[in-house]
C-alpha cells in the first residue's frame, strides 16, 4: 500500500453519556461519544471526531476558559489532558477513583475535580513545559456522601460543591479570613446543580426532587479578607515540613464541619435562605436530572427524566418556556456564552439537540441508531453513506459534514441490508418485517414497497448495475425473490438452496447474481437465461458472505471455517484462499468459560469488501480487528484496531485476575439499578434503582465493511458506531521515478524558464503536495490548453487525482475547473481504455465538483431571489410615486435607493464569496 489509512471520523453516534460543553466562542459543541469526543461546528454545519481515545467511556469533560485545553476523564478516573488546537494528548493522569465532575476556574489557573466525598483543587497546566501537568493544591473535605457538581465565582475566589447528602458546601480557593468553608442545607434530595450569581457570593441550589433554594450572602466578593501574613506563614511552614517526607506533595487539606460552634462562625461569612421554589407544582415532573445557568441573562435551564425541559428567569423564578423534546431522560444541559443556544443530551436514545430559545427553533437535531448498526452502503460518488440498524431506521449521512440529513422510519423491524442504486438517488433496504423498501432521495419518501407472496424475513439484498432488478434472500423459506424496480412486481422466486440465504451480490459487469447459503454452496444465477443456475460452487463449510471484485472477474467467499476463498466464477475454479481465523484475534468475554484461543476456533469473517481498485480485500467479524489482505499475494497487509474501549466486552484476550474471586468472576455480580438513572423504588432493603434492570456490556463486533468508490476511505459499522478511515497521505514521502536532478530548486528554475510541462512532471516525480500546487497555480490560464496536450499519459491520471484533492481546499474553482475540462476533453478517449483502473479517481473528482456545484447553486438561487425581490419592491413603489406629490417623491426615492444599496451590497458580498 502506498498510503496508510487512519481514523478520520465517527458517524452514527452523536452522544452517549457525560456532560456537554460549548467552546469559548459558543459556536461549537463538544460531545462525549463513548471513549472519544466529537466537536460539532454549529456555524459551518460540520462535525469532527478527534483522533484520540480514552481506555473507557468518558464521563466528564472540562474545557479551559481560553478554549485551548480539555480534560477528559473516564469511568475509572483515568484522565487525558488534550490540546483542542493540536488535537493530541499532552498528559496522562489517574485519579484512582471515579470522578463525578470537573471544572476550570474562570481565570484558568486552577481546576477542581470531585470524587467520593472530596473535592480536589489542582494547578491548571499553563503554556510552559512542565514535568507534571497536574499539581495538587488543596484537598477539601466536608460532605458525608458523594459529591455531584461544581461551580465557581466569577473572580475565581470561591467555589461551591453539591453532594448526595443533600448539602452544598462553599469553599474558598484561598484561605480567606472570613470564609474557609460554609455548609448549606435546606433540601430533601440529592443536589443536582449549584450556581453562583454574577459577581456575587449569592447562590442557587437545585435538588433532584425539583426544588430550588435561593441563598443570599451577607458579604460581597470584595469583602473577602485574606489571612494575615503571620498566620499564613505558619501554615505554609507546617505543610512544607509534612511534604519533606512525601514523594509527591499532597497539598493543603481543609476539613469542613457541618455544624461549627459559635466561636468558629464569629466574624465569618453568613448565608440565609431567602426563597424556595418548586418546579413540580402540578406533580407532573418528579425527577430533575440536570441543570445549567447563564449568569449574564439570569437564565436557568432544567431537564427532567420525562424528557421535558423548563426555562426560568431568576431570581424571580418566572417561567419563560417549557417543552418536551424526548420521551427519554435528559442527561446533560449546557448553555453557550451568549445565552442564545441550549444543548441537550439524551443518553437513552443517543440524541443531541441544540435549541435556540428566542426563536424557538432547532439549530441542531441529531440522533444515532439507538440499537446496533447492521449494514451500510456508499453512494456511487462517495458523498453519502446510508446505514440500517436493529431499531428499524434507515439513516443517510453526509461524509463531508458527518451529519445525518434524513431518517426513514417505515420499517417495523430490524433492517438487515441497505444499498444504493447506480444513479445514487434511490436507496433500497431489506428488513425482518418481510418488506424491501425503496426510498427517493429527491422527495425523501418511500415510493416502492416490495413484498413476497407469503411472509418472509429478508436477510440480504442486492440490486443490479442498471438499478432495475432488485433481489432479496430469505432466511426462513430459503428462497430468493426478484422484483422489477420500475413496476414493483415480483418477477421470479429462485429456489434451490437448502439453508438460509446469507448473502447476495450482483456482478457489476454482467447480469449474474451470486447467492451464498448455509447449505455450503454458492449459486450463480444468469439473469439473461431465465434465472437458471449457471454454476454451483461447493465449499467445505457454511457460506456467510460473498462479494464480486469491481471488475467482475473474481468472486470472494467467506465461510464458517474462517477461510476466504477466491474463485474464477466463469470457469468455476478456485484461484486462491486465505486462512484468516488466526488474524481475527478474538477477545474473551467476561462470562466465557473457555479461553479466547479456544473460542476463536468457531469464529469467522462475517463481512467482506473489495477495495476500489480490486487489489485488496477488507474482512471483519466478531472481533475488534479489521484485516486488509492483498488478493494477489494472499497475505495480511495490515490489521486495524477499531476500538480501544474497554467498556465493551470481548476486548481483552485474557481475563483480569483482579476480578476473579473464589466464587467466580465479579462480572456475575449485579448491584441492581443503573447508577446514572437512580430510579427510586420505595422498597425496604433495596439500595437504589429498578431491580429488573440488568447491566450488560455490549460486545465489540464489526457488522459491515464498505470501501468508498473514490478509493480514498472505507467505513465500518461497529458497536461503537460508524467509523470512517481515510488515506493519510500528508506525512508520507512517496516519490515517483525520482532522479538526482529532481530537487525543489531545479523545479523552481524550470518554472522561471516557463517550461511548464517539464516543471509539472518534475513536481510529480518529487510528489510534494505543496510544491505541486505551487507549480500548477503558476501556469497561466491561457497556457493550460497547451500544457494539457503535451502531458504524457502517465501523468494525466496523477494530475486528475491532484485536481480532485485540490477542489476540497482551494478557492481557485474556475482555474481548476479549466484544468479538469481540458484534460478530459484532450485525453478522454485514452482514459476510456483504462476506465476500470481510473474509476476511483474520476469518482473522487466528480464528488469534489458536485459539492462545489451544490454550494454555488444555492448561493446563486439566493442572489437571484434577492434581486427579483428588490426589483419588485422598487417597481411597486415607483408606481405609487406617480400619484404622490413631488416632495414626497424625493423622500421615497432616498428610502428606495437605501433599500437597493443594502440588497446590492449583500448580493456583491455573496458574489465575492
Amino acid at each position: 500500500m502506498k498510503f496508510a489509512y487512519r481514523f478520520s471520523g465517527l458517524l452514527g453516534t452523536v452522544y452517549r453519556r457525560g456532560n456537554l460543553s460549548f467552546t469559548r466562542d459558543g459556536s461549537a459543541l463538544v460531545s462525549p461519544v463513548g471513549n472519544r469526543i466529537s466537536v460539532f461546528d454549529l456555524k459551518n454545519n460540520k462535525c469532527e471526531t478527534l483522533p484520540l481515545a480514552t481506555r473507557l467511556n468518558i464521563v466528564c469533560v472540562g474545557l479551559s476558559p481560553d478554549g485551548r485545553l480539555a480534560i477528559l476523564i473516564d469511568e475509572e478516573g483515568a484522565a487525558l489532558l488534550v490540546s483542542l488546537i493540536g488535537k493530541c494528548v499532552i498528559h496522562h493522569f489517574h485519579f484512582h477513583k471515579p470522578v463525578h465532575s470537573v471544572s476550570f476556574s474562570p481565570d484558568g489557573k486552577k481546576f477542581v475535580i470531585t470524587k467520593d466525598n472530596v473535592a480536589l483543587m489542582y494547578h491548571a497546566p499553563g503554556r510552559k513545559r512542565e514535568f507534571n501537568a497536574f499539581v495538587l493544591d488543596k484537598t477539601y473535605y466536608g460532605p458525608y456522601d458523594e459529591t455531584t457538581c461544581i461551580d465557581w465565582t466569577d473572580d475565581s475566589k470561591c467555589f461551591a460543591v453539591g453532594s448526595k447528602d443533600m448539602s452544598t458546601w462553599v469553599f474558598g480557593a484561598e484561605r480567606w479570613a472570613n470564609l474557609i468553608y460554609y455548609s448549606l442545607g435546606g433540601h430533601k434530595d440529592v443536589i443536582v446543580a449549584c450556581f453562583f450569581e454574577e459577581d456575587s457570593l449569592d447562590l442557587y441550589t437545585i435538588s433532584q426532587d425539583a426544588a430550588l433554594c435561593v441563598w443570599q450572602c451577607d458579604t460581597e466578593l470584595d469583602g473577602l479578607k485574606p489571612i494575615p501574613p503571620k498566620d499564613a506563614g505558619r501554615e505554609k511552614n507546617a505543610s512544607k515540613d509534612d511534604e519533606e517526607f512525601l514523594e509527591e506533595p499532597k497539598g493543603e487539606e481543609i476539613h469542613g464541619k457541618a455544624n461549627p460552634n459559635e466561636q468558629e462562625t464569629r466574624e465569618k461569612v453568613k448565608y440565609s435562605r431567602v426563597a424556595k421554589y418548586f418546579f413540580n407544582k402540578e406533580g407532573d415532573f418528579n425527577n430533575l436530572t440536570c441543570a445549567a445557568y447563564h449568569k449574564k441573562t439570569h437564565l436557568l435551564v432544567t431537564g427532567f427524566a420525562s424528557g421535558i425541559f423548563h426555562l426560568h428567569e431568576l431570581p424571580d423564578f418566572n417561567l419563560i418556556h417549557s417543552l418536551s423534546i424526548s420521551d427519554q431522560r435528559i442527561a446533560s444541559v449546557s448553555i453557550n456564552c451568549t445565552g442564545d443556544w441550549i444543548a441537550f443530551g439524551c443518553s437513552g436514545l443517543g440524541q443531541l439537540l441544540v435549541w435556540e430559545w428566542q426563536s424557538e427553533s432547532y439549530v441542531l437535531k441529531q440522533q444515532g441508531h439507538f440499537n446496533s448498526m447492521v449494514s451500510l452502503a456508499y453512494s456511487p460518488d462517495g458523498q453519502y453513506i446510508v446505514t440500517g440498524g436493529e431499531d428499524g431506521k434507515v439513516k443517510v449521512w453526509n461524509t463531508s459534514s458527518s451529519f445525518c440529513f434524513v431518517t426513514f422510519t417505515e420499517h417495523t423491524s430490524g433492517v438487515t441490508a441497505v444499498t444504493f442504486t447506480s444513479n445514487g438517488y434511490v436507496i433500497l433496504s431489506a428488513s425482518l418485517d418481510g418488506t424491501v423498501r425503496a426510498f427517493d432521495l429527491h422527495r425523501y419518501r418511500n415510493f416502492r414497497t416490495f413484498t413476497s407472496p407469503r411472509p418472509s424475513q429478508f436477510s440480504c439484498l442486492a440490486v443490479d448495475s442498471s438499478g432495475e432488478i432488485v433481489s432479496a434472500g430469505s432466511q426462513d423459506s430459503f428462497e430468493i425473490f426478484i422484483w422489477s424496480m420500475q413496476s414493483g412486481r415480483l418477477l421470479d422466486v429462485l429456489s434451490g438452496h437448502e439453508g438460509p440465504i446469507s448473502s447476495l451480490s450482483f456482478n457489476p459487469m454482467k447480469c449474474v447474481l451470486a447467492s451464498a447459503s448455509w447449505d455450503k454452496t454458492v449459486k450463480l444465477w444468469d439473469m439473461l437465461d431465465s434465472w437458471r443456475t449457471k454454476e454451483t460452487l461447493i465449499l467445505n463449510s457454511d457460506v456467510l458472505v460473498v462479494a464480486f471484485r469491481p471488475d467482475g472477474k473474481e468472486l470472494a467467499v467467506a465461510a464458517l471455517n474462517g477461510q476466504i476463498t477466491f474463485w474464477d466464477h466463469e470457469n468455476a475454479v478456485q484461484t486462491g484462499s486465505i486462512e484468516g481465523r488466526h488474524d481475527l484475534q478474538m477477545g474473551r468475554k467476561e462470562l466465557d468459560k473457555i479461553t479466547a484461543k479456544q473460542a476463536a476456533k468457531g469464529k469467522s469473517f462475517t463481512t467482506l469488501c473489495y477495495s476500489a481498485d480490486g487489489q485488496s480485500i477488507l474482512a471483519g467479524g466478531l472481533s475488534k480487528f479489521v484485516c486488509i489482505y492483498n488478493v494477489k499475494e494472499q497475505i495480511l497487509m495490515k490489521k486495524f484496531e477499531i476500538s480501544c474501549n474497554f467498556s465493551l466486552d470481548a476486548m481483552e484476550e485474557y481475563l483480569d485476575r483482579r476480578k476473579m474471586t473464589e466464587f467466580g468472576s465479579m462480572a456475575l455480580i449485579d448491584e441492581g439499578a443503573g447508577g446514572e438513572d437512580d430510579v427510586a423504588i420505595p422498597l425496604p432493603g433495596v439500595k437504589r434503582g429498578d431491580m429488573s434492570y440488568r447491566h450488560f456490556k455490549p460486545e465489540i463486533r464489526v457488522t459491515c465493511l464498505r470501501f468508498s468508490p473514490t478509493g480514498r476511505s472505507w467505513a465500518a459499522t461497529t458497536t461503537e458506531g460508524l467509523l470512517i478511515y481515510s488515506l493519510d497521505s500528508g506525512l508520507i514521502f512517496d516519490p515517483f521515478e525520482l532522479d538526482i536532478d529532481i530537487t525543489p530548486s531545479n523545479i523552481h528554475k524550470t518554472l522561471h524558464q516557463k517550461e511548464y510541462t517539464m516543471a509539472i512532471i518534475m513536481a510529480f516525480k518529487l510528489n510534494e503536495k505543496k510544491l505541486i500546487q505551487e507549480v500548477m497555480e503558476a501556469v497561466p490560464s491561457n497556457e493550460v490548453d497547451v500544457v494539457c496536450s503535451s502531458l504524457p499519459d502517465l501523468y494525466v491520471e496523477k494530475v486528475l487525482e491532484f485536481l480532485a484533492s485540490a477542489f476540497e481546499i482551494s478557492c481557485h474553482l474556475e482555474f481548476y475547473l479549466t484544468w479538469a475540462h481540458k484534460l478530459l476533453m484532450l485525453h478522454g478517449q485514452k482514459l476510456k481504455t483504462r476506465s476500470v483502473k481510473l474509476l476511483p479517481v474520476i469518482q473522487f473528482l466528480q464528488k469534489s465538483i458536485q459539492r462545489h456545484f451544490e454550494d454555488v447553486s444555492k448561493l446563486c438561487e439566493w442572489n437571484i431571489y434577492n434581486i427579483k425581490y428588490a426589483l419588485a419592491i422598487s417597481q411597486q413603489r415607483g408606481m405609487k410615486r406617480l400619484a404622490e406629490e413631488t416632495s414626497a417623491d424625493e423622500e421615497d426615492l432616498d428610502s428606495d435607493s437605501d433599500f437597493l444599496i443594502l440588497f446590492l451590497s449583500c448580493f456583491f458580498k455573496n458574489v465575492v464569496y
